[in-house]
């Protein structure tokens, strides 16, 4: 029989709700598992959803100090889903009280705050997660099999994309993600962070950047309570964007090859249209997260009007078996947080560091960096090792 893994929760908004559900369907998609999370505490600001977490998820009790986690001696392990500028205070205190570490990307508003994080977590010995959901999906670990073993070639150039709209609506409310002082950099950190990790994760490191930026809504109305992504406002009080509605870069990586990476919250027409294409001498692969369960790949040794055929990735990739029979079943978003828990659960047990780490956190913060860097300068800018 398992052993229990008492874990908190602080925060719980979108995020800390996944969390909570990733927690709580582990045990039904792995069980084999050998440590079963127990939901013990949550915490958030807001007394009403900590008691409506309370009691939708079973947990033991709810509180609205963070601090109250850390000081349970049953809780082992703890997720962080709080705003950006809390990310260091919380996610240092986690590593220094001895508690195992599930931190939400970008893990705070640069990498001097990833560092911390990073450092605390190596000073106490624990283990640590990342929120860097998209390499958990089967198909992009299928990709990055086929680059590695070069069935595309030498990769020359690939290009990431994440558009969406959450942010288009003029009314959007003017929430912690727009302001500098709460979110560090606005569509650079909430979703070129994940550009980031998947260029590091298929590609290798990048060595220098140059990049463009720029806010295209510059007031928001302010909110009356709490604001999520989606989240519209009423009041005719507006306030000043403090930071990117979009930023363009190009990358040249150590390995040679050259690669584009575009965000945009304030596209009109785009819900969560993220992916990526790597082409090589050889070939080509491309993802799109709306298909999650299919690659465009080309291979072959023709070069010329090649064909591109689409390949429905299944059991045999990453941990597609967990969740589906066979090709073809799509899985979801939320079971990519479930892969996630499982291998900061895994990780906990073995002691040996499993999927994305604080590790991985830090690399892309200092590329994220230095994109923000060059969008102020237009200038190339090398990425700090």
């Amino acid at each position: 029989m398992a052993t229990p893994l008492r874990v908190g929760v602080i925060g719980y908004g979108w995020m800390g709700e996944t969390h909570s559900r990733a927690y709580v369907r582990l045990r039904h998609h792995y069980p084999d598992a050998v440590l079963t999370p127990r939901l013990a505490v949550v915490s958030d600001v807001d007394r009403d959803r900590c008691a409506a977490a309370a009691e939708r998820y079973g947990f033991d009790r709810a509180t609205t100090d963070w601090r109250d986690v850390l000081a349970d001696p049953t809780v082992e392990a703890v997720s962080v889903t709080v705003p950006n500028s809390l990310h260091r205070e919380i996610g240092v205190a986690v590593a220094e009280a001895g508690k195992h570490l599930w931190i939400e990307k970008p893990v705070g508003v640069g990498a001097r705050d990833a560092d911390a994080v990073a450092d605390a977590v190596d000073m106490a010995g624990v283990q640590s997660a990342v929120g860097f959901n998209y390499r958990n999906v089967p198909a992009v670990a299928a990709a990055r099999a086929m680059i590695t073993a070069g069935e595309i070639g030498t990769v020359t150039h690939a290009r990431v994309w994440l558009f969406t709209d959450y942010a288009a609506h003029p009314m959007g409310a003017l929430g912690w993600r727009f302001q500098r002082e709460f979110g560090g950099s606005g569509v650079i950190g909430d979703l070129v962070s994940h550009g980031a990790d998947l260029v590091h994760f298929l590609l290798g490191p990048v060595d220098r950047v140059v990049a463009d930026g720029a806010i295209f809504i510059p007031q928001r109305p302010k909110p009356t309570g709490p604001a999520e992504h989606f989240a519209l406002a009423s009041s005719g009080e507006l306030g000043p964007v403090e930071n990117e509605d979009f930023v363009s870069a190009l990358m040249h990586t150590t390995y040679g090859a050259r690669v584009t990476v575009e965000a945009s919250r304030v596209s009109v027409g785009d819900q969560c249209n993220y992916g990526v294409e790597v082409r090589g001498t050889r070939g080509s692969v491309a993802w799109d997260f709306r298909r999650m369960g299919e690659l465009a790949v080309c291979t072959g040794t023709e070069y010329l009007n090649q064909p591109m055929r689409t390949v429905f990735v299944g059991p045999g990739h990453g941990d597609f078996a967990r969740f589906q029979p066979g090709a073809g079943i799509p899985m979801s978003y939320d079971d990519l947080k479930v892969v996630e828990a499982a291998r900061f659960v895994e990780s906990i047990a073995s002691g040996i560091p499993i999927g994305a780490t604080v590790a991985d956190a830090v690399r892309s913060a200092r590329l994220l960096d230095a994109i923000e860097a060059s969008a102020r300068t237009g200038a190339w800018t090398d990425v700090e090792r």
